[in-house]
């Protein structure tokens, strides 16, 4: 790397850590060193109005943007998904996206001497570029570079929020761009969340626990009884849970029909057949009753998708059930006496 002066700095920020909604981004921008002359009227507005992307108005940061593509020696955004932000958590996310706008910025091979980082946390550390990196608070406000990732970061962003605002209206995230506003709030009581929604955030896991109470107010529950049972594995606290759950379906009128019941790419735990309805029952289990075992949080639209995929199949290969009414289900089972509460699922 070039050590010599003017240095050449790597600038680096993120936006979107704190919303409810939509995805984490890190923008990456390398800039050449600060002309002494800026006799260019483009060139001059460049350079002065560079800084903290939230000090700006929507209509600078735009305009400032693409003269960020124009001027700057690289520049890339990194992004985690709402999604994966809920699988990997917070911190192992901005190191992510992090590496992922950086590694864009390597393969462009423009050199650089330092990388800032905005904060105080190394999101390079444990790789090859980690002794290069200065963290420094405010480093948006204080360094071009920096400056120019969070307005890369935050311009990114915000259009893909404008965007996904046309598939889901009714949230107004081209508004808030999915930050927790009063009107954001609102949304989620009247609508529900969609799967823009970062549910491992407690906010949003509070209106899912909300709604499941008021869906389902008095879930019919039953205990097994385990007397002093040896300590299970976590394989085996999965088996005993679908026991469990069999035992309070045949309780409750079912007839188990098909239990493990397996496509090339999806299990289905039971189907039951009660009255004129076929059942097709995800059960899942917990040491402790809490909101992260509730089906409604633990059984993502991915995998309510890969449910009705696999009740179709069966459906299609034993042609005796087709004219029953299929239903989607889920068996919350906690606790060391198996505790299960059981839901249909919504369309």
């Amino acid at each position: 790397m070039n050590n010599q002066e003017p240095k050449i700095i790597l600038g680096i920020d993120e936006v979107g850590r704190g919303p409810y909604a939509g995805p984490l981004v890190v923008g990456a921008v390398i800039l050449e060193a600060e002309p002494i002359e800026k006799t260019d009227p483009e060139l001059s507005f460049f350079w002065d109005n560079l800084t903290d992307s939230k000090k700006l108005t929507a209509k600078k940061r735009t305009r400032l943007a693409l003269l960020i593509e124009k001027y700057a020696l690289a520049s890339a955004t990194g992004w985690v998904s709402a999604e994966e932000l809920d699988k990997y958590g917070l911190s192992a996310s901005l190191k992510l996206a992090t590496r992922r706008a950086v590694k864009q910025i390597l393969a462009k091979k423009i050199k650089f001497s330092e990388i800032i980082i905005d904060g105080t946390i190394n999101f390079l550390q444990n790789t090859p570029l980690e002794n290069h990196v200065t963290l420094l608070p405010k480093a948006d406000d204080l360094v071009k570079s920096v400056s120019a990732a969070s307005i890369i970061a935050k311009v990114a962003r915000d259009n893909y929020m404008v965007e996904i605002a046309k598939k889901y209206p009714e949230y107004g995230f081209e508004k808030h761009v999915g930050y927790g506003t009063k009107s954001h709030q609102t949304a989620l009581e009247q609508y529900g969340i969609c799967p823009e929604h970062r549910q491992s955030f407690r906010p949003i896991r509070e209106i899912m626990k909300q709604q499941l109470s008021q869906k389902y107010p008095t879930p019919e529950r039953h205990i097994v009884s385990t007397q002093k049972q040896t300590p299970a594995t976590h394989l085996e606290h999965g088996k005993r849970a679908e026991n469990a759950t069999a035992e309070y379906l045949i309780k409750h009128g079912h007839k188990i029909i098909h239990r493990n019941y397996r496509t090339k790419t999806y299990e289905i735990d039971l189907i039951s057949t009660k009255a004129n309805n076929i059942y097709f029952t995800e059960v899942k289990y917990s040491k402790t009753n809490s909101i992260e075992g509730t089906p409604l949080v633990r059984i993502t639209p991915q995998k309510k998708s890969q449910m009705r995929y696999a009740a179709q199949s069966f459906l299609n290969t034993h042609l005796a059930y087709q004219g029953l009414n299929p239903l989607l289900a889920a068996a919350s089972v906690t606790g060391e006496e198996y505790t299960v509460d059981f839901f249909e699922l919504a369309e």
